[in-house]
């Protein structure tokens, strides 16, 4: 499968495109975090996203904009920790723990990863988006067609376009989604790229957030930082 390039397709989409003018620079997104998080320093919004000026186009706008009723603006346009899950959710550990825990236990983030690693995580982050805009139950037969086709548009291949029509036939399972997880910062990042993608005012996405900690086992504090980094990254 192909599942790394179409969730990078996804991060610059949630990022905004470089090429279009104004756009926001993921490149430049990456290295900021990668230096904070080398460093400890500085804070996710840091950057200066502003993801009021940022369109929600193709698959990931329509993941988005098929929950009927979202409001599109304020705290619950988060969707910009997409472009950078890796390194927020790396340094949401780095906050939770405050440098004394074992980093070398936790995995690695995300951009961070390289070949088959890297290929299973993406496979589990876009597992996590897709549940996470199911959540509210709103996403009907057209829609879901209308997405798999805008994933095949982004160079799906017959294995992925497969994977992902499972993806939205299956019953939602926390407790399956995490299983997927491999490591303590793969836990980390499925539940940022969740927190993305749902309105938690919605009470059954809400609820979806807490089933999906506690399968995940994150802690309060854990869950409470790592929203942080997602509301943040929408500054």
């Amino acid at each position: 499968m192909n599942a790394k390039g179409i969730l990078d397709q996804l991060m610059k989409q949630a990022g905004g495109s470089k090429s279009q003018g104004g756009g926001f620079d993921v490149d430049r997104l990456m290295k900021g975090l990668s230096s904070q998080v080398g460093s400890g320093q500085g804070q996710a919004g840091g950057s200066g996203v502003d993801m009021k000026s940022l369109l929600g186009g193709g698959a990931l706008g329509m993941l988005i904009g098929s929950k009927r009723g979202r409001k599109m603006g304020g705290k619950a346009l988060k969707y910009g920790a997409i472009a950078g899950v890796g390194m927020l959710a790396w340094k949401a550990w780095q906050n939770y723990q405050s440098g004394q825990g074992d980093d070398a236990r936790e995995g690695q983030p995300l951009e961070r990863l390289q070949g088959q690693q890297q290929e299973q995580r993406s496979l589990e982050i876009l597992q996590a988006m897709i549940m996470a805009a199911r959540a509210d139950g709103h996403i009907d037969e057209n829609e879901r067609a209308q997405l798999t086709e805008q994933i095949d548009s982004m160079g799906a291949d017959e294995e992925l376009h497969a994977w992902v029509e499972r993806q939205f036939q299956a019953p939602l399972d926390a407790e399956a989604l995490a299983k997927q997880a491999d490591s303590p910062q793969a836990a980390r990042e499925i539940y940022l790229a969740s927190v993305a993608m749902i309105d938690d005012q919605n009470p059954m996405e809400r609820a979806w957030l807490d089933q999906l900690a506690q399968a995940l086992g994150l802690e309060p504090a854990m869950t409470t930082e790592l929203e942080r980094q997602a509301l943040a990254a929408a500054e």
